[in-house]
């Protein structure tokens, strides 16, 4: 998914040229009408409230939209996805019929309270004919009058799913198009924005033909729709996790060349306070701003912290994905663990997201003419904190882990602007005499010394003076200064500052930070000063004591590709862990990808087990369970499955000494996730 987007509209792109070119299939059928010319905006009940709304609850979020200032932003449509409908869906008249219990007025009396308070109104049906069982609701044979219902009732949008239509076994290509015919050709002749989600056919679903599938929906649906969703669900209901909306970004990006004012790659909902930190949700609003996707908030905004409500408004943001040009990002340079994203905007600037995947803080740089633009000297406005720099054509910024930054990029006019200077964030790289891997989150103990870099650039075209940086630990940490600190530091220049950080012997186990303090005096504009903070630091749990299951020992970070890592149980809970007809008492279940992290504090010398496919795959079908497997240990593969099937698991022994920090790390063997329910059997370490 991570390729380069090249060709075509990179050339373009450097060229300072919107890319204008679509394929033969989406040109023969370019008719759908310009409803929203930028990404429309709104909420939706499907991630935070699942099927559990009423009449009440959507008055209650549309109030919320308006006192939260959320609806002054943008986000004017209140969207109800799946459960508004009653248990018997269609009435023998063939009407549609809403749930009398949570709509005892029938919907109308709804929209019109949200159209009352200045807001647009969606709901959600979907393209195959109602199969009990199957899916809750299905408008197949009923196209056209139920465009006419959606109308009458005062909708503004409508969301079409697909789980009724791959029971069915349609072509979304055909039925999507007769959808879109009847809701333009409505009774009321009401415009209706229409959104075409067909998710459950992704690849991470099991095997279906690529027409069926979301990946193909960029072939037709932009002249037919206004917006077309590009992968799966982002996650389930309350529970979003970060990678799976690296996932639906990298699959949203492959066809850049097909968004154009009014129609929009849609990589699902925004998903704030569900299961990633506040950085991660940064992260996604800012790919879904530069992806020119509609911003569409998928939790309930009642219970929304402040710090949330003012990352969903931060008006510099918002007018990125706003930007009338409605061009999507592409990628400059090599897919990895750090990345550079551009947007064209329309007034000849351009958007720069500079993203770092990985699970350590980096300073991420690009460049102007990398970026498509041309001079010397270049204004970049930080979308997120809002200052105003200028770079002599180096674009930085010291990014988190799972972070990104965002920059307004322009060529620079007039009277000099401060300096452009990235403080980086505090690097260690040592614990004691050991170096840090790269890549890897810090894990320290009590009693620890950690070497500390904060690295300073000036990417500006005047030097900063007299640079000074100081650096804060936790409680009763002690810190030294290693640097003597220079005069300046000149354009174009860098310097390192490096400190020991000593940590007192009873530090208690959980989280801390580093925090470095950076100033220096400019030219023109005095002293300028910057704080960034590591965190987290994990301050680990004492070490495995003994021969023990280490799965019954306390780790410091689990991750499952699906759901959540399971002690003693296959993924998902309820079955014990078996391998090919043996049942092992221990165990961690898994779903890839997975990593799970234990300290072992160098106290450990041996850890033996089976790694293999739980036997409930069969359960499921022969699709997928596939996996590898690897055990590593401060960075270095120790043991390396290869491709583990469901009659092929695979004994363990593995040499531990002198390790800190051990991974256990299941990937998906390069065919997706699906079904896909590993196991770490009878995982047995030696300290």
């Amino acid at each position: 998914m991570r390729r380069f987007l090249g060709g075509v509209i990179a050339a373009a792109l450097v060229a300072g040229a919107i890319a204008t070119t679509t394929t033969p299939a989406v040109a023969a059928q370019a008719t759908a009408p310009v409803l929203s010319p930028t990404p429309y905006m709104g909420w939706n009940t499907y991630y935070g409230l699942g099927g559990d709304f009423t009449e009440d609850t959507i008055k209650s979020v549309a109030d919320s939209l308006v006192s939260r200032g959320l609806a002054k932003a943008g986000y004017d449509i209140v969207w109800l996805d799946g459960g508004w409908q009653a248990d018997q869906s269609r009435s023998d008249a063939g009407d549609l019929v809403p749930n009398p219990a949570k709509f005892p007025n029938g919907l109308k009396p709804v929209v019109d309270y949200i159209h009352s308070k200045g807001l647009k109104a969606g709901i959600y049906t979907d393209a195959g004919p109602y199969i009990p069982g199957k899916c809750g609701l299905g408008s197949g044979g009923h196209y056209q009058h139920d465009a006419d219902t959606f109308a009458a009732w005062g909708f503004d949008a409508v969301k079409v799913d697909y789980l009724c239509g791959i029971a069915a076994n349609l072509d979304p290509k055909t039925v999507y198009t007769e959808f879109a015919q009847a809701l333009r050709n409505n009774a009321s002749h009401r415009p209706m924005i229409f959104n075409l989600c067909n998710p459950v056919t992704s690849p991470d679903w099991g095997n279906y033909p690529e027409s069926q599938q979301s990946i193909n929906s960029w072939s037709y649906a932009p002249g037919i729709a206004q917006s077309w969703r590009t992968y799966t669900d982002v996650g389930f209901q309350g529970d979003i996790k970060f990678k799976d909306v690296l996932r639906n970004y990298d699959a949203n990006a492959r066809h850049p060349e097909v968004v154009k004012p009014g129609a929009f790659s849609d990589p699902d909902y925004l998903a704030p306070e569900l299961g990633m930190s506040d950085e991660e949700f940064r992260t996604q609003l800012t790919l879904w701003a530069v992806a020119a996707a509609p911003l569409v908030v998928g939790s309930d905004v009642r219970k929304l912290s402040a710090t949330t409500v003012g990352m969903l408004t931060d008006p510099d943001v918002i007018a990125i994905n706003q930007d009338k040009a409605a061009v999507q990002a592409v990628r400059v340079g090599a897919a990895g663990t750090t990345e550079t994203w551009v947007k064209l905007l329309a007034d000849g600037g351009r958007a720069v997201a500079l993203l770092n995947r990985g699970d350590s803080a980096k300073t991420l740089t690009t460049t102007a003419s990398a970026v498509g633009l041309q001079g010397s000297r270049f204004t970049l406005k930080n979308a997120w904190s809002n200052k105003v720099t200028e770079s002599a054509g180096v674009i930085s910024a010291a990014v988190p882990a799972h972070g990104t930054a965002l920059f307004r990029v322009e060529p620079a006019r007039g009277v000099p602007g401060a300096p452009h200077v990235t403080a980086g964030i505090p690097q260690v790289t040592k614990v004691g005499t050991d170096p840090q891997p790269a890549d890897v989150a810090p894990v320290v103990a009590g009693g620890d010394e950690l070497t500390v870099q904060v690295n300073v650039r000036n990417d500006g075209l005047t030097p900063i003076l007299q640079p000074a940086v100081t650096v804060a630990g936790g409680t009763g940490w002690t810190v030294k200064s290693l640097t003597k600190a220079p005069i300046l530091i000149a354009g174009g220049q860098q310097a390192d500052f490096a400190f020991t950080v000593k940590l007192p012997a009873g530090a208690a186990p959980g989280t801390a930070s580093v925090t470095a303090q950076t100033a220096y005096q400019t030219v023109l504009y005095g002293v300028q000063k910057q704080t960034t903070v590591l965190s987290p630091i994990v301050i680990a749990p004492a070490p495995p004591s003994g021969t023990v299951p280490l799965s019954h020992h306390d780790w410091i970070t689990a991750t499952s590709g699906w759901m959540s890592p399971t002690i003693d149980e296959s993924v998902g809970g309820g079955n014990p862990i078996k391998l090919t007809g043996t049942t092992y008492p221990t165990g961690i279940g898994v779903a890839s990808p997975s990593l799970i992290r234990y300290y072992l504090g160098k106290s450990c010398s041996r850890l033996t087990g089976v790694a293999g496919i739980d036997d409930v795959v069969s359960n499921v079908g022969p699709e997928g369970g596939t996996a590898t497997f690897q055990v590593v240990g401060d960075g270095k593969v120790l043991f390396d499955s290869g491709t583990v099937d469901r009659f092929t698991p695979k004994q363990f022994d593995v040499d531990l000494t002198g390790v800190r920090v051990l991974d256990l790390v299941v990937g998906d063997a390069g065919d997706g996730g699906y079904n896909d329910r590993a196991d770490w059997a009878a995982p047995t370490a030696t300290c």
